[in-house]
């Protein structure tokens, strides 16, 4: 293994070895999906009304876990679900 530049930080460092260890994967479909990022990023700041409910500790870190492998806010994965649901975009997985 190469060594690596001593004038990169720790995280940029881990960053290197990550991708040196062939991680990183490319993302098809680029232009699309940076436009479905770029939409839950507006969905975040284009909120008119605030809701608190109450969910299981299970359900909650279920959803921060998939938020965090989407790479958004948890909140935000919350509002986009509800959204998809309320306009029929979201539909049940037929076994």
């Amino acid at each position: 293994m190469p060594k690596l530049n001593p004038k990169l930080d720790q995280e940029e460092k881990e960053l290197v070895e990550s991708l040196e260890k062939g991680e990183w994967k490319s993302i098809a479909k680029l232009e699309t999906e940076a436009r479905r990022y770029q939409n839950y990023a507006k969905a975040t700041f284009n909120t008119d009304e605030q809701i608190n409910i109450l969910i299981s500790q299970k359900d909650a870190e279920a959803i921060q876990k998939k938020a965090l492998e989407e790479g958004v806010p948890y909140q935000t994965l919350i509002a986009s679900i509800l959204h998809k649901y309320i306009s029929g975009r979201l539909v049940e997985k037929k076994a």
